[in-house]
This record gives structure tokens, C-alpha cells and sequence, in this order.
């Protein structure tokens, strides 16, 4: 009989009450949940564990969610999903900022979270070799999927998992429009809702990685109330 290894799930949430019930419903659905409701504790956990995921609430005790990503980002290479208050943009702002991969508002949906959780790990555990196409190279913009590396006239540029999916996913379709609801559908797993502003949060923060003017975009231009499209000439 063949034993399938677990995904190893780090949920860093003080609401005892909510960790319990989204650690209840993660193990459910295949994962190996490990809880944590101290800030400076699940940094200290982070630093000398290993885990597959990290969903990790703003709000804690010891140390807050942005200050713990920040921290653990440069070393730390899985998908790590912010748990945010309602319709705080700014938290939405600068979590992706720290490095985080996506967001998700409070109160939490446990099955739009285990949709988003698949959908970072497939792409965190897929190799270059899944795809027949490896690398595309747009004006001097060279994406390879092989080492998930970005790099501008030969300059690397540092991106997030999430951050390189949709330059990916952008790059395939060059000189094409992506509706909004197809990328969020392609990168979230889940259908869009209208309201969430992620991948519009994500093309700016690539606009600023790339260096593409945010008032007027030469790479990543947007098409008013359709989506975006990656210009194959600058």
C-alpha cells in the first residue's frame, strides 16, 4: 500500500477559535496542520522547521504577520498566504510588498482557502521540464521556468512565486488581452468574484520590479474594465 506524504501547513492565527476550525477543516482535506498563535514563536518556528505553506494572520501578539514575512522572505521559498481585515487595502498593499505570495480577507472561507493553497503548491512543485516552452525573452525581458528566474537586459530581478506566475502567464499570451476574471481564475483556481483587487495589486508591484512607467506602461498595459496584456515591443 502506497503512503502519501502530507503537506506540511504552517497556520500562525491568534483567534484560537478560527485556527481551530481552519486547522480542522486543512487536515480534513489531506494537509498536516501545525498551529501557532505567537508572533516572535512562529518566527523562531519558521527559521528552524520546514514547512510546504504558510498561511499567517497580520494581527498577532509578539510580532505582527508583516514583520515575520519580511523577515523570513529572502530565506523562506514556499507560498506564504497574509490573512487580511476586510477591505484593508493597505494590508493588501503591503503584504504583497513584504513578499507575500496572496491574501486572503477575513473572515475567512476555508474552501477558498484550500482552493488558493492548491493552486500555489502545484505551482511552487511543478519544473521547467512540465512544459514544452521553458523560457520567453520579450524586449530584452527573459523569463525561464526552469530556475524561476526573471531577468531585464541580463539584470536579475527578484520576484515572489506569485509575482512570477502572472509574468508567466502574461508572457505565454505576448500582445494579448488576459481578462481579469481568466488571470484570477488561472492563478487563484477559483472564479472572480469582482471585488478582490490582487492581481491588480500584483501588475503594479511587477510594473515597479521591471521598471514600467505605472502612469504610462510600456510592458504590462492594462485595457480598461477587460484585463492586461505583456507588449512584445517596448
Amino acid at each position: 500500500m502506497t503512503t502519501v506524504e502530507k503537506q506540511r501547513l504552517f497556520l500562525v492565527e491568534d483567534d484560537r477559535d478560527l485556527a481551530s476550525m481552519v486547522s480542522d477543516f486543512l487536515t480534513a482535506n489531506g494537509f498536516e496542520v501545525i498551529v501557532e498563535h505567537d508572533g516572535k514563536s512562529a518566527l523562531s518556528r519558521i527559521q528552524s522547521e520546514s514547512f510546504d505553506v504558510i498561511v499567517l494572520d497580520i494581527g498577532l501578539p509578539g510580532m505582527d504577520g508583516i514583520s515575520i514575512c519580511r523577515t523570513v522572505r529572502t530565506d523562506y521559498e514556499g507560498p506564504i498566504l497574509m490573512l487580511t481585515a476586510r477591505g484593508d487595502e493597505i494590508d493588501e498593499v503591503v503584504a504583497l510588498e513584504v513578499g507575500a505570495d496572496d491574501y486572503l480577507s477575513k473572515p475567512v472561507r476555508p474552501h477558498a482557502l484550500l482552493a488558493r493553497l492548491r493552486v500555489h503548491l502545484r505551482r511552487s512543485n511543478q519544473s521547467g521540464s512540465d512544459s514544452a516552452i521553458t523560457r520567453i525573452t520579450i524586449d530584452g525581458l527573459a523569463i525561464d521556468t526552469t530556475n524561476r528566474s526573471v531577468s531585464i537586459d541580463g539584470v536579475s530581478i527578484d520576484l515572489t512565486t506569485a509575482e512570477f506566475d502572472l509574468l508567466w502567464l502574461l508572457a505565454q499570451n505576448a500582445g494579448k488581452v488576459i481578462p481579469r476574471d481568466e488571470l484570477y481564475q488561472q492563478l487563484h483556481g477559483v472564479r472572480y468574484d469582482g471585488l478582490d483587487r490582487s492581481i491588480d495589486l500584483r501588475v503594479s508591484r511587477l510594473r515597479k520590479k521591471i521598471g514600467d512607467d505605472p502612469v504610462q506602461p510600456q510592458r504590462i498595459k492594462s485595457v480598461r474594465s477587460v484585463g492586461y496584456l505583456l507588449a512584445t515591443q517596448s
